[in-house]
């Protein structure tokens, strides 16, 4: 064998052992609390950013130092998807200019067209949970207002929801959806019958979700893309990632949040199909394959930072085992990258798109580990990830994303999720149980704590 690949083979042993000794070390309440201030900071910092120079705007471009609109008018995604992170870090001040602007400016009159997944799972959501945190019935009457104009995306032949409805006049528009756009929907207006008694969004979000469940294959998986006018797969591509994901995720949480027993039966069966034509297991771990929906074939050997969600969710559910192999292939992503990459190619250990846009699955699968097993492999694992995010993302203003990770050159945006997920997460992490308890809230996809149902449906 050549001197130089001896040597090679030499380092990274010693890396790997140095690595595994230091996931071993004990991470002191010191440690934590030092996390925690950390993360506080960044937060407080991204906000001064965004204060300063996007005002109103739904997110800030924090190279131009420019605000940025979704679409015609603001809907002040971030200060609406910060308020709970802002009371949860106990960031006061924070907290109360979110408030303010959000009750005094949020006005969902407006002709705007909006995508009704992205605005249910940031907005519907955000002032849910900012309603049962703070208790002010205005986050509520905004709610309602919101969840109203949304409903007629479900006006479709088969029940579920178009993608696109226009706020003033509730036009509808593009007929191809996907599960976790259809699916994603059913924890915020499942939680919006809850607190108004109106069952017609439970029961609308419901019908919409379990049409996606009805058109499951033999194998019990589900397609990438259906028409909801015919009910028709379009993409019959079937995987963990973007179009599918949250999709799962719903299910479960569903059951947990509302005890509908239709949830849970739908999620064990698709969960056990994830389980026995997904998961391809290698030496970095187990990662999640895409196959044809009707004959588990596999497409492709395509991972990524979304499917990341999947070892958090599988931990949640019970399966802590095979969650912690998802979350050794997660943090081996990670680790491979500098920071994890929007997707690679596991089998061939490539990357395919090199960005990170701040995304914050790996953090949320972390967290849940970390709780569920109290290891302090998870702790280290979290410090890495959280260090490696705001040590090359920051810049002045905020928080950038990353054209690659690589490189670390850096892309002109900072979306509302960083603080709704990425800084929450970051923060639960290495935060006492108190602050979070699971046993009394359910997180959703955009990581709003909704309070428990007591009265089960």
């Amino acid at each position: 064998m050549p001197k130089q690949k001896i040597l090679l083979i030499v380092i990274v042993g010693i890396i790997t052992s140095n690595a595994f000794a230091q996931h071993a070390a004990k991470f002191t309440d010191a440690m934590k609390q030092e996390m925690c201030e950390k993360v506080k900071k960044a937060a407080q910092h991204a906000w001064q950013g965004y204060k300063q120079y996007a005002w109103g705007a739904d997110d800030l471009k924090p190279l131009t130092k420019q605000p940025r609109l979704w679409y015609k008018n603001s809907m002040l995604m971030t200060p609406v998807d910060a308020f709970d992170t802002f009371t949860l870090l106990e960031l006061t001040d924070e907290a109360a200019a979110a408030k303010q602007l959000i009750l005094s400016e949020l006005n969902f009159n407006t002709d705007n067209d909006v995508q009704v997944f992205e605005i249910t799972i940031r907005l519907l959501a955000g002032l849910l949970t900012a309603y049962e945190l703070d208790g002010d019935k205005k986050f509520l009457v905004l709610a309602e207002d919101l969840g109203k104009r949304l409903m007629p995306a479900f006006n479709s032949p088969t029940g579920m929801p178009y993608r696109y409805v226009h706020l003033q006049t509730g036009k509808t528009r593009d007929s191809i959806n996907n599960p976790a756009e259809i699916g994603t929907l059913m924890m915020e207006f499942g939680k919006l019958s809850k607190l108004t008694g109106n069952n017609s969004y439970y029961d609308a979000a419901k019908k919409g979700m379990m049409e996606v469940y009805k058109r499951r294959s033999k194998l019990d998986l589900v397609g990438e893309q259906i028409d909801v006018t015919t009910g028709k797969w379009i993409s019959t591509q079937s995987h963990i990632s973007g179009y599918i994901d949250s999709y799962y995720e719903y299910m479960y949480k569903c059951w947990v949040l509302f005890g509908d027993a239709d949830f849970k039966k739908a999620f064990d069966q698709h969960n056990a199909a994830i389980k026995k034509y997904l998961i391809s297991k290698t030496d970095h771990g187990w990662f999640m394959r895409h196959v044809d929906m009707n004959t588990g074939v596999e497409s492709a050997t395509t991972y990524g930072a979304l499917d990341a969600f999947y070892a958090g969710l599988c931990g949640y559910a019970g399966d802590v085992k095979t969650a912690r192999e998802i979350q050794k292939a997660n943090y081996y992503m990670w680790t491979k990258f500098n920071i994890e990459p929007e997707e690679f190619n596991f089998k061939t250990d490539s990357l395919l798109s090199a960005y990170y846009i701040l995304r914050p699955e790996s953090l949320e699968s972390d967290f849940y580990l970390y709780r569920l097993t109290r290891d302090n492999s998870y702790l280290w694992q979290g410090k890495y990830m959280v260090d490696a995010i705001l040590n090359h993302c920051n810049n002045d203003v905020g928080y950038a994303s990353l054209k690659n990770v690589r490189t670390f050159e850096k892309a002109n945006s900072m979306e509302s999720f960083f603080f709704g997920e990425t800084l929450k997460y970051a923060y639960l992490i290495f935060a006492p149980t108190s602050t979070l308890d699971l046993k009394k809230v359910v997180l959703t996809t955009e990581a709003h704590p909704f309070n428990i149902e007591t009265k089960k449906r």
